[in-house]
């Protein structure tokens, strides 16, 4: 059974920067598409980014330029960079593990969440 453990979330003040780490168990992360998804209070739970094997990213609109996804294979283990952070960051940030469909993600496994806030 695949399990994915984030790690790195905590407090920050806005325009500070906070480096979120996913290791993976019990499965490899090669060969499958990841992402980091995000649900904030009272909100539906979005994907803020994802990256293919070969390394190509999709952003959603309003962490362009502020977060960056990177993956390394051999270590099994996924990194979120966030800069620039913002109060409308807050929120539970999850790791995935999943497939491409015709364009589209869908995440197989998912980590447990590591919470995110940032102070303005």
């Amino acid at each position: 059974q695949v399990q994915l453990v984030e790690s790195g979330g905590g407090l920050v003040r806005a325009g500070g920067s906070l480096r979120l780490s996913c290791a993976a168990s019990g499965g490899d992360f090669g060969g499958y598409v990841l992402g980091w998804y995000r649900q904030a209070p009272g909100k539906q739970r979005e994907l803020v980014v994802s990256i293919s094997n070969g390394g190509i990213t999709n952003y959603e609109d309003s962490v362009k330029g502020r977060f960056t996804i990177s993956r390394d294979n051999a270590k099994n283990t996924m990194y979120l960079q966030m800069n620039s952070l913002r109060p409308e960051d807050t929120a539970v940030y999850y790791c995935t593990r999943g497939t491409d469909y015709r364009g589209t993600y869908y995440p197989g496994y998912w980590g447990q969440g590591t919470q995110v806030t940032v102070s303005s």
